[in-house]
């Protein structure tokens, strides 16, 4: 019987740079849950690669002196090594300077166009350059990009344009009838609510102000716009021609299963790629999984401040599977998670080190002690027995539960609760004591065949998360990985077995200090040299005021009596500002600098009469004035000295 095809999908990286460890986080969940999948026994499909195109590139290559090409060879290559570095067992690496996708991305759009679906415009907005985007001036945040917070240029040329609004409704019934679609629910809703019901504007898809991408080739000025070009990787790296003649692949895989992707592409992935597949006459994905974001600890990732965590720097310290134990375990399904040093190393002994290592030391030291190495199974049993094993036969049923709602870190507990539950089997049936009695030799032996059984259910399922650490453990157990079926049954290991003789730390537990210590020696090696003691910024000049338009602008000094975050915003806070006797209600985008409760006492700068808008649908009154250094980071404009809200600034 021929296996039911599964195709899984990161989100092509972007080869603006080297991926650091947020990044990696989406291919070593994809991995998981591709190879998860192959043990259910489907025949999966799991495509990864890297988006090439636009004008961020362009910039980054001619800053480096080298062509684009050149550029995204580099940087695709170096994205390529981590993916392998991190054991991740895709099927293809697709890149969009690809010839074939190419040319099936000019086949498409002059389907698109002779359709009717793509026509030709001018564009007048907003660019957003990092995020390769168009937005209007009521779509900015404080002036900037609503998804990335970077300034946006003003930009005006022709361009053609997708008609989104054709298929809206049709995608809004869509989402309507397939609940599982888009997941988490909450991005469900935000798609629903924040673009498709308020109704969606046409989509620029081609640009002219710069060269590096996919022309169109019947008006070779024009190159495609990045996510006509990039969201069609799906498809293109698996054989789809645009003609109709597919190739096999493409029959046998399409529509995905999954699109595992960063809940900041989300618009991208739930809007535009259906209506282009519709536009297409192709069928939808099965479903889009946002996941949330892996965030650092102790502030923002800076290249100049040299803490940026990267892949390869944890694995030089962790190891492959513990990195991939961390990011798999500790990110939330809905939530972003975490990531310090501490909290690694606090994993990494409490977890891998403890409950992990130590139990299959123990088990094999104990065999090799009291047995020479012989695991046999005597019948000897008790009432212990017989928890344990219903919890390592119950296992993957729950584990199997978990998964299929792509509940990854669920999932590991569960392995690792039966991990858990072999160490407190140890401390119930104490083995240690039953070895000083001769008459119990049968019950010792029965008791560490039921632990090394035990321990070969856990690591077969623990082999889609942690790879290389079950093939130790197989090793050192003697035993072989089981199959779905077979872990329905408890006593399949042979009875006579013999284990290694030598048992290998699995994990070596780790001492917090010197592993900072080595950090902060590794940052130091990589840091960029120090900045001068006073750094000045030049900043683009804007058009010349006369005195007649400066005293239009009110400021004021205010005092935030209350904040608190904007729902359904990473980068809102809310402050309730008094002013004199008012209290004005603003909405900043500085929510990744200032805490609610850092906020709350502050004097501040305020224009005062600025038109109020709505900002994620709540009301602003005003503008809070920071300032901005070249990190990007922020700081509020305070009086100098104590001054009363109300005060005017002049």
């Amino acid at each position: 019987m021929s296996k039911k095809p599964y195709y899984i999908t990161t989100a092509i990286a972007y080869t603006s740079g080297k991926p650091h460890i947020g990044n990696t986080y989406e291919i070593v969940l994809a991995d998981a849950i591709a190879r998860f999948k192959r043990k259910e026994g489907y025949d999966v499909r799991f495509q990864t690669g890297t988006d090439e195109h636009g004008q961020k590139i362009e910039e980054k290559a001619k800053e480096a002196g080298i062509s684009p090409k050149e550029f995204v060879d580099q940087t695709a290559g170096e994205i390529k090594r981590i993916w392998d570095m991190m054991n991740t067992s895709y099927d293809k690496f697709i890149r969009t300077t690809d010839e074939d996708h190419e040319k099936q991305v000019q086949k498409i759009f002059r389907k698109l166009y002779d359709k009717g679906d793509i026509y030709k415009g001018y564009y007048e907005g907003m660019y957003c350059t990092p995020c390769e985007s168009f937005f209007t001036e009521s779509q900015l945040v404080d002036g900037k990009c609503p998804d990335c917070g970077r300034p946006c240029q003003p930009a005006k040329e022709e361009a053609y344009f997708f008609k989104m609004s054709k298929y809206a409704d049709r995608l809004i019934e869509h989402i309507n009838t397939h609940p599982e679609f888009i997941q988490p629910e909450s991005r469900k809703n935000e798609m629903m609510n924040n673009f498709l019901l308020p109704g969606l504007q046409d989509l620029c898809v081609s640009r002219t102000s710069f060269s590096w991408g996919i022309p169109v080739d019947f008006d070779p000025k024009h190159v495609t716009y990045v996510w006509l070009d990039a969201l069609t990787n799906y498809i293109t790296g698996l054989g789809y021609d645009c003609d109709g003649n597919h190739g096999e692949l493409f029959e046998k895989y399409w529509p995905a299963d999954l699109h595992l992707i960063g809940k900041d592409i989300i618009r991208f992935h739930t809007i535009y790629w259906p209506i282009f597949l519709m536009a297409l006459d192709i069928p939808l994905p099965k479903q889009v999984f946002g996941h949330p974001w892996l965030l650092q600890g102790d502030g923002k990732m800076s290249k100049s401040k040299g803490n940026v965590i990267y892949a390869d720097d944890l694995v030089e310290l962790f190891g492959v599977d513990a990195v991939r134990y961390f990011v798999l375990h500790e990110m939330p399904f809905e939530n972003d998670g975490v990531i310090t040093w501490e909290l690694l190393v606090e994993r990494l002994n409490s977890d891998l080190a403890n409950t992990l290592g130590n139990l299959v030391n123990r088990t094999i030291s104990m065999t090799n002690k009291y047995f020479g190495g012989v695991v046999a199974n005597c019948g000897e049993t008790d009432g212990f027995d017989k928890d344990l094993m219903d919890v390592a036969l119950d296992t993957k049923h729950k584990v199997i539960n978990k998964m299929s709602k792509l509940r990854v870190a669920d999932a590991m507990t569960e392995i690792f609760n039966l991990f858990k539950r072999c160490n407190k089997y140890i401390d119930e049936t104490t083995p240690w004591l039953l070895a000083k009695d001769p008459e119990k030799k049968d019950r010792l032996s029965t008791v560490l065949y039921n632990l090394v059984e035990s321990i070969t259910i856990g690591t077969s399922l623990l082999s889609s998360f942690m790879p290389e650490t079950a093939e130790k453990i197989f090793a050192q157990l003697n035993s072989k990985e089981r199959t779905m079926d077979e872990l329905d049954m408890f006593g399949l290991y042979e009875s006579g077995t013999k284990v290694t003789d030598k048992p290998e730390i699995l994990f070596a537990r780790l001492d917090v200090k010197e592993v900072l210590e080595k950090v902060e020696a590794m940052y130091a090696a990589k840091a960029e040299p120090e900045e001068p003691e006073e750094p000045v910024i030049d900043i683009e000049a804007k058009e010349e005021i006369t005195f007649d338009d400066f005293e239009k602008m009110q400021f004021q000094v205010g005092e935030i009596i209350s904040c608190e975050a904007v729902k359904k915003s990473r980068k809102l806070l809310c402050s309730q500002v008094k002013i004199g006797s008012q209290v004005k209600q603003i909405v900043s985008g500085i929510k990744a600098h200032y805490t609610p409760e850092e906020m709350v006492g502050k004097k501040v700068m305020v224009l005062v009469n600025l038109k109020p808008a709505k900002l994620a649908g709540v009301l602003s009154e005003g503008m809070l004035l920071c300032a901005e250094d070249a990190d990007g980071n922020l700081s509020l404009m305070v009086p100098e000295k104590e001054m009363p809200a109300g005060a005017e600034i002049c």
